[in-house]
């Protein structure tokens, strides 16, 4: 049969499928309209399969499309938030992946010593706020001897000398030392007959009197005096240190020791919407047992989690309380190992048991090597495969490595956690410290790359500063602020800028089980962005420490944002 149609009801028939047609695209329109999207200037994603593109969408939080702007161009509808970058330049959200995000916070509220630059001036500043503040117990946080002109601790007589009718107690920026003054000494019991707890140090003067120095665990002896935080100042606390790191372009934090109600607030907190920032909790090893009985967990909104506990083999270098394998070069002691074997490894196998993380503190090349043995003891006792295992145990800073362990972390799947700046700052006195040949395996990032593993970049705030261009500036260059490196600073140990950016975003969320979700800008991931008003990839090394953040978005939601940039 022939049907015949005409010429009135083919044209009918093409304005139907016209109509259909444009209302199927005008749907497809809507439905593939992003919430956001962000063009105008360079996009590094710290994904090999694109590295760089030119725009970026994102809908439900996630990114929805990567590459040209000519292709994007069909993700923009009417209510989708444009941001033009306009001189600066994005990155996946920039992670901190060690850091103690309360004392961040604290460092901004009370009294904060980082910026004195001797003896001297510690005792003005001290005494200007001991005159502000009628505390009954005077705590404060960040001295560092190294440069000053004095070249030496600070001593209990220099405290009282400006405040001796109430207890001090000053944190070394480490956190491995105090200095306290005579009121506090009185007010601990410690006289020259104290003897120090396992994995501590009193240091005495040629009398045997205290000094006020003590060291790592012996700082336990004056802990009774430091008034509890309530749970205003530890919110208060936090809240700031969230604010304090989005400011500065951090998406996101691996929080080291992190008390158990400072995790719980953190959640409570992050789900009122309070603090912004994403944590990956690692839990005081001697709050070890609340995160056994909870089990790994991640509050209502997913921000906050907690899958790992830290632990301490040994103290800092500055205070000469790393673990060595062989004497200081400038002082007759070995360093101090802080925990005892077969109560660490039952941590351990417990944490192993259960799916969590393990994060060991180690600075000292023997305590890395103990941390290293342990954690092959613990494989070999539950057979587990060293090279193939996903358990990714960390050492956290392994800063003094001897060359023959290097090729272990490798060996056992154990990923390096490591913070650049320290070795900017170390090395004014590493080589006293250790003398030259102990340099070599000291801050050794290039080295361990090279050896096939990934290192977590972090800051260590509030021991350092925790601004990211400082980070990606003493990877990447590897100099002092101001530009000086001689022979100790093993040059070749600076690493590329590609490495650099996934020190501090892809290689943080696989070192916290996160990268299907976080550390590039890849499709399907989660929108976290850092723009920086510099470009990290080009810019000169000087121009690197001007760099600032501009915008900061967690999530496809801006958290902060600088110069009108949203």
């Amino acid at each position: 049969m022939i049907l015949t149609i005409s010429r009135s009801l083919i044209t009918k028939i093409v304005m139907a499928f016209s109509f259909l047609s444009a209302s199927l695209s005008a749907q497809d329109t809507v439905q593939q309209a992003a919430d956001m999207v962000i063009y105008g200037g360079t996009i590094y994603t710290a994904d090999d399969n694109q590295p760089s593109a030119e725009f970026v969408a994102v809908k439900d939080g996630r990114i929805q499309y990567v590459g040209s702007r000519e292709g994007g161009a069909a993700f923009t509808g009417p209510d989708t938030t444009v941001i033009q970058l306009s001189g600066a330049w994005l990155y996946p959200g920039f992670t901190d992946a060690h850091v103690h995000l309360r004392g961040v916070g604290e460092r901004a509220l009370t009294l904060n010593l980082d910026q004195v630059s001797s003896v001297q001036n510690l005792q003005s500043t001290l005494k200007n706020w001991a005159n502000l503040h009628d505390h009954k117990v005077i705590v404060g946080r960040g001295w560092i001897e190294t440069h000053w002109p004095e070249k030496r601790f600070p001593s209990r007589w220099d405290i009282d000398a400006v405040v001796s009718d109430r207890p001090v107690i000053l944190s070394r920026s480490d956190g491995h030392a105090v200095v306290v003054n005579s009121a506090a000494l009185k007010a601990a019991g410690i006289t020259g007959e104290t003897q120090a707890p396992f994995g501590g140090e009193i240091l005495k003067n040629a009398l045997g009197e205290p000094t006020g120095i003590l060291v790592d665990t012996a700082r336990n002896l004056v802990a009774s005096l430091i008034p509890t935080a309530t749970v205003d100042q530890r919110q208060a606390a936090l809240i700031k240190g969230s604010e304090v790191y989005t400011s500065r372009g951090w998406t996101s934090v691996h929080d080291m020791s992190v008390l158990w109600a400072d995790h719980l607030a953190l959640e409570e907190l992050s789900d009122a919407g309070e603090a912004t920032i994403r944590s990956y909790s690692s839990i005081d090893m001697g709050a070890a047992g609340n995160l056994f009985a909870s089990g790994p967990r991640i509050n209502q909104n997913g921000k906050i989690i907690a899958k790992a506990i830290k632990m301490y083999m040994d103290g800092a270098l500055g205070s000469r309380g790393a673990a060595l394998l062989a004497p200081y070069s400038d002082a007759d002691t070995v360093g101090l190992v802080q925990m005892q074997e077969s109560p660490a490894k039952a941590i351990m196998l417990q944490a192993l048991t259960q799916g969590i993380q393990i994060n060991t503190h180690a600075i000292g090349d023997r305590g890395n090597r103990l941390v290293l043995d342990w954690y092959q003891d613990i494989f070999n006792d539950a057979s587990i495969d060293h090279e193939t295992n996903d358990l990714r145990w960390r050492i956290e800073h392994a800063q003094i490595v001897h060359p023959d362990d290097i090729p272990r972390f490798k060996a056992l799947s154990v990923i390096p956690s490591m913070q650049p700046s320290h070795a900017i700052g170390d090395m004014f006195f590493a080589p006293d410290r250790l003398g030259a040949d102990r340099l070599t395996g000291a801050y050794a990032w290039q080295s361990l790359i090279d050896s096939g593993v990934i290192i977590a970049g972090g800051s260590d705030a509030p021991v350092e500063q925790g601004q990211p261009m400082i980070e990606f500036y003493a990877a990447t260059v590897r100099r002092s602020l101001d530009g000086f490196a001689d022979e100790n600073w093993h040059a070749e140990e600076a690493v590329s800028r590609a490495n650099a950016l996934k020190m501090f975003t892809l290689w943080p969320a696989m070192a916290a089980f996160q990268e299907d979700n976080l550390g590039s800008i890849t499709v399907g991931k989660l929108a976290d962005f850092t723009a920086f008003d510099i470009d990290l990839m080009t810019a000169a090394p000087a121009a690197i420490l001007k760099g600032k953040a501009v915008l900061t978005i967690i999530g496809g939601e801006i958290v902060y944002s600088e110069g009108g940039l949203q």
